[in-house]
């Protein structure tokens, strides 16, 4: 399986955000949905919360694709 690194300049982000910045959905109702009707993975186990927030070295999956949560360089 194919798992795409995306980084994150803040210590969490949350799931219906993350799919966003990862470029998943274009919207936020598009996650809502996604996460609400279960088709969310995350480190896997079936995530239906919006606003559960995400770390670094989260994975995040959906249809077959894996996201892993990485820590970006945070420039002052």
């Amino acid at each position: 399986m194919d798992r795409k690194e995306i980084e994150i300049y803040t210590d969490t982000i949350t799931l219906g955000q993350f799919l966003k910045w990862a470029g998943v959905v274009q919207t936020g109702q598009e996650a809502k949905h996604l996460i609400q009707e279960g088709e969310v993975i995350l480190n896997g186990v079936p995530e239906t919360r919006r606003g559960k927030k995400l770390q670094p070295g989260d994975v995040v999956g959906i249809d077959g694709r894996e996201w892993i949560v990485v820590q970006g360089d945070q420039e002052v």
